[in-house]
């Protein structure tokens, strides 16, 4: 790297090693990950049944309540995605009869949680909101809906968007995982720990809407609420190169840094203190009437992990006081029964410290248990059994872009996936003396994404940090489960809000 080069990575607050490394990565790229198998029910996707289901439901409040717990919710995603058809309207002539995503928007617009704040938003311009739709000013609607001069949607977060109308109120997502929070996610205390992870320009109006509804759940519910925000930090961006992989710089000469993905999100997760921590995306919520398979599941993968733990913290404390056959024996039944895996021919059986080392490394581990969902259309990323570099096998969550489909088998393999990940997890980051992994440790650097993007009419290549439920955990010990699909409700477009899980 040339000196220039160096000075403007210092200049602008990065380091020049992890942007030296960044840019190799853009050279030689990322290899594919070696599959061995998918996960599939029985063979790495454990499907409870209900006497466990019950177990582990019913085990569970007690033993949370002895916990620190915390629910993480990444939310700094700007909603601009879920109107990109609306935005396309709006830019053209208004005949609705081009854009049928926009007609059924118009037609079904009294069904939207937010059409009674539409509809005031519209009457400070002089129309109600149904003289609009008698006059046909659908871009008045849309406009209003949209931009600045009215509600804003086009660039706010998922989170602060009306999703469910009640009788009494009108949920954004942020208030419906508040809500969660107490069905599920009660800790030590009797309180409740919830954390968003926040752009800059958006953390004053989330603590507004916590602040406006926060009381009334507080309430009802007669628990404690911590509520704690964080941004996703600039030191994580990653450099944006030139198609040649030379470095991008802006009109005033600077590089551009672009965010990298949620895998940055990472060193958010690394800062929280705590037992466990539920992970689940903004937009994934239901209405209170759809929310008790949540809180079921939610529950059992959460007890399922407290006692898997438990077994892998005991075996750890077995060969800490002295490594024996029986100390052995019970780590590997850890291993083998709760995780899956197989000490490879590499490690000397015979050898009773070298295989206790071998077994320490695998299990003194972060932990995660993650829902899976059964495939409901084509078969892409999801739950897989990698193979490690020492011969052992691990499970994964892979994005399709790890997987070489032009190797056959490798697209066999993902052919026979059966299952999908829904950013469903439970984590356990904390060791078996009660102190916090560094969570970067066990991230897979060579695991990360690069795509192709545009900025200033100019071609450019950005790259991605290995995301945070695939490669930033590569390293950890995990455990899949099968979860209904109706805990899946994700919000991708607007016209998501008119599907029956959404509505009242």
């Amino acid at each position: 790297m040339d000196i220039t080069l160096t000075q403007k990575i210092l200049a602008q607050g990065m380091d020049p090693e992890i942007v030296a490394q960044q840019i190799d990565n853009f050279k030689n790229g990322f290899p594919f990950l070696k599959i061995h198998a998918p996960a599939t029910p029985g063979h790495g996707i454990k499907v409870l049944s209900d006497q466990e289901l019950k177990h582990y439901t019913e085990t569970y409040p007690a033993q949370a309540a002895k916990k620190e717990i915390v629910k993480f919710v990444p939310a700094s995603g700007a909603a601009s995605r879920m109107f990109k058809d609306l935005f396309s309207f709006l830019d053209g002539d208004g005949d609705l009869e081009k854009s049928a995503f926009t007609k059924k928007f118009i037609e079904n617009i009294r069904k939207f949680a937010f059409a009674e704040e539409l509809d005031e938003a519209l009457k400070t311009k002089g129309n109600t909101l149904q003289e609009c739709l008698d006059a046909g000013m659908y871009r008045a609607i849309v406009a209003a809906l949209l931009l600045h001069e009215g509600l804003d949607y086009g660039s706010l977060p998922k989170g602060l968007l009306r999703f469910h109308r009640y009788p009494s109120e009108n949920r954004t997502p942020a208030h419906e995982h508040l809500i969660e929070g107490v069905q599920y996610a009660v800790g030590r205390g009797k309180k409740v720990k919830i954390h968003f992870t926040v752009s800059p320009e958006h953390e004053t109006k989330f603590k507004a809407e916590i602040a406006k509804v926060l009381p009334a759940i507080k309430a009802s519910s007669g628990l404690e609420f911590e509520v704690s925000y964080s941004q996703q930090k600039k030191t994580t961006d990653t450099i944006a190169v030139n198609m040649d992989n030379t470095a991008f710089l802006e009109d005033d000469g600077s590089l551009l840094f672009r965010p990298a993905g949620h895998g940055a999100l990472l060193e958010n997760l690394n800062d929280i203190k705590a037992d466990l921590i539920f992970i689940k995306n903004i937009d994934n919520v239901v209405p209170d009437r759809l929310k008790e398979p949540t809180k079921t599941y939610k529950m059992a993968i959460a007890g399922l992990l407290l006692e898997v733990q438990e077994r892998i913290f005991d075996a750890l404390r077995a060969m800490e006081k002295g490594v024996n056959h029986e100390s052995l024996a019970m780590a590997i039944k850890v291993y083998n029964e709760d995780l899956g895996g197989q000490v490879p021919p590499s490690v000397s059986s015979e050898n009773m410290h070298e295989l206790a080392e071998y077994l320490k490394d695998k299990l003194n581990r972060p932990i995660r248990v993650c829902g899976m969902v059964k495939n409901t259309g084509e078969p892409g990323g999801g739950p897989f059994w990698i193979e490690e570099k020492d011969g052992s096998y691990s499970l994964q969550i892979l994005e399709t872009a790890q997987i070489d489909l032009n190797d056959p088998q490798s697209k066999a393999h993902m052919m026979a996936s059966t299952h999908f990940n829904p950013v469903d997890l439970v984590c356990g980051t904390r060791d078996y003396h009660g102190r916090e992994f560094d969570l970067l440790k066990f991230r897979d650097m060579q695991t990360g994404f690069i795509t192709e993007k545009s900025k200033s009419g100019r071609e450019l290549k950005a790259l991605e940090l290995p995301g945070l439920w695939n490669g930033a955990m590569a390293g950890w010990n995990t455990l899949f489960v099968e979860v209904p699909l109706i805990t899946f409700n994700p919000v991708k477009t607007v016209n998501d809000l008119l599907r029956e899980e959404h509505q009242g």
